[in-house]
């Protein structure tokens, strides 16, 4: 009789896929239409001017030019402030 488990019994060594998040163009990089600016979970970043969000809120170019940053303030229905970070292609 066998007083341990059989080989391949294991539950370990399991683990997700990478996915990759973060800004992948920095501001005053050329892009052209269809290249991706930033992929994110969540809206940390908002679109600006030629700029459209992706389903799985990524941002990505509409247009030539280059990438630009802005932080605003932003005024919630409550009255409370918060920053939001904006991108845009000019």
């Amino acid at each position: 009789m066998a007083t341990s488990k059989s080989g391949g019994a294991s539950r370990l060594g399991r683990d997700s896929q990478p996915k990759y998040l973060g800004v992948k163009l920095s501001e005053g990089q050329k892009t052209a239409p269809g290249v991706i600016i930033i992929r994110q979970r969540g809206t940390k970043f908002l679109a600006g001017k030629n700029v459209k969000m992706g389903s799985d809120n990524t941002l990505f170019a509409m247009k030539d030019g280059l990438v630009k940053f802005r932080t605003k303030k932003k005024t919630r229905f409550d009255g409370s402030q918060r920053l939001i970070k904006i991108v845009n292609v000019v």
